[in-house]
């Protein structure tokens, strides 16, 4: 597979990261599993997860350990303060039976209350540069759900990446996203992508294929492939997989199949995302 640089850094990471919650609930078998094939078979070095996954880190752990020192592990907490987000640390760094994390990362940063607690005397960040200090992590970096956040974020502080939801359909019907990446990129920062295959929102009373995902992904493997080259014709270093194995599948064959978009067919896909309701921006 594909790899890309991450910013700053000199880490080259597989285009498709394996997102954790892929293995949520599955036995330690079937995490085993699919771990060895992600590595092995696909190519994937770069895995990210998150305590509010579930038993994801409790899955991925064993199932990772035999390759900790082959793949870029990043982690997440949703805590704001300090003390709670190094608490949170300490526990994911057990679950997942390491002793340092490659990347961690401030969860799904939403509001400007948030962006203050994180900055401000006994934030979370306080957390985070003394865990670096420390060795148990090496890189620092944030997940955001709104562009203000965000840019709020990157213009604070000299964090390592922003993972960010790059979707096809967000940015072609609501101009989500692009402010973002074009401030990332100025600052070098390592990019990565949230919800690459992420299509529209649930109807209320619609049954739901993929039990794991909050909206409604793509369909079909040809509109996974054309999503991801949206997503991946910007300079963005690597996507996080949806909850599913086989979305995870889809997202890796359409990296070995990527080709740039082209103008024509990304008009083509402003059409189509003109009739979708869009996962982000939403109201908070």
């Amino acid at each position: 597979m594909e790899k890309r640089k991450l910013g700053k850094t000199a880490e080259m990471l597989s285009a498709v990261g394996f997102g954790g919650i892929v293995v949520k609930d599955v036995t330690p078998e079937e995490a085993s599993q699919y771990v060895t094939a992600a590595i092995e078979e696909l190519g994937v070095n770069y895995f990210d997860v998150a305590p509010t996954y579930g038993n994801a880190e409790e899955r991925l752990g064993p199932a990772l350990e035999p390759y900790r020192n082959d793949v870029f592990l990043a982690c997440k907490t949703g805590k704001r303060t300090a003390e709670e987000a190094e608490n949170e640390l300490h526990q994911s760094l057990k679950r997942l039976r390491t002793d340092r994390f490659d990347l961690y990362q401030l969860h799904a940063v939403k509001t400007d209350q948030d962006v203050q607690t994180i900055l401000g005397p006994g934030g979370a960040l306080e957390a985070f540069v003394k865990a670096r200090n420390q060795g148990l992590v090496r890189y620092l970096g944030f997940s955001a759900h709104s562009e203000e956040a965000a840019l709020a974020l990157i213009e604070a502080f000299d964090f390592d990446t922003v993972l960010f939801p790059f979707n096809w359909v967000c940015w072609l019907k609501s101009d989500f996203g692009p402010k973002v990446l074009k401030v990332a990129v100025e600052k070098n920062m390592g990019v990565l992508a949230l919800k690459t295959l992420a299509k529209r929102r649930w109807d209320k009373e619609e049954q739901r294929r993929w039990s794991k995902t909050w909206y409604s992904p793509v369909d079909t493997f040809e509109e996974a492939k054309q999503a991801f080259r949206f997503t991946f014709t910007r300079p963005i270093t690597a996507g996080t997989s949806p909850g599913h194995f086989e979305l995870f599948d889809w997202m890796c064959d359409a990296a070995d199949q990527f080709t740039p978009l082209r103008p024509e067919e990304e008009a083509e896909l402003a059409e189509r995302a003109q009739r979708l309701e869009a996962i982000f921006p939403q109201d908070y």
